[in-house]
């Protein structure tokens, strides 16, 4: 009974730290005289093989939270990854905000009776042949037309940037007897269709409600 408990004794201790038979005489020696010890005192070898139990359990939950904090750390590592991305992208549009802002403090100051750019109104009183009334223009920017591949004139009068403002100027006329009065718009000096310019139209209409 002693045998068996005595080499119960040495497999507990030996199990997951050495092989018996790579231990050295002296380590040998040692360790059965160690074993003897268990075999008279089986309680101090319950304790030391719980003990050994409790510490493999402890270092596995502690293992289990170094992989976890491991995960969270690499988690991590991507979200500022991610930041320093989002960083960069609004590094890199502030500077294009600037270079445009510093562009626009360089321009010239836009004149406000300078219609030859943009979007105008101007509100056309008709069409004749046999009338050139071209000489009159240059001296009366509210007054101005074009001629026509049927060989008429097209006259308007007035300038506007503001669609409804016209059509207010173009009601006016009608009430005066220029039953033919309507609103030609003009984009950049050249004459365009309503439709061109009608989102704009109706994007200041909105805003002025």
């Amino acid at each position: 009974m002693k045998t068996r408990v005595l080499f119960l004794c040495l497999a507990l201790i030996f199990s997951g730290i050495q092989v018996f038979a790579q231990l050295s005489k002296k380590e040998k020696k040692e360790w059965k005289k160690k074993a003897k010890e268990f075999a008279k005192n089986p309680a101090n070898l319950k304790t030391l093989v719980e003990t050994k139990q409790v510490v493999e359990n402890d270092n596995s939950a502690l293992k289990g939270q170094v992989s976890s904090l491991n995960s969270q750390v690499s988690d991590k590592s991507a979200k500022i990854a991610e930041l320093e991305d989002q960083i960069s992208k609004m590094r890199s549009e502030l500077t294009s905000t600037k270079a445009e802002l510093a562009q626009l403090k360089e321009a010239p100051p836009i004149n406000p009776m300078d219609f030859s750019k943009g979007v105008v109104f101007k509100v056309q009183i008709g069409a004749f042949k046999n009338k050139d009334l071209a000489k009159y223009f240059d001296n009366n920017p509210n007054f101005g037309g074009e001629a026509t591949d049927k060989g008429e004139q097209k006259y308007t009068i007035g300038v506007f940037r503001d669609y409804w403002e016209a059509d207010k100027f173009k009601k006016y006329m009608r009430d005066m007897g220029v039953k033919d009065a309507w609103i030609v718009p003009f984009k950049d000096g050249q004459r365009v269709e309503i439709k061109d310019v009608l989102e704009g139209v109706v994007a200041d209409k909105a805003e002025k409600k």
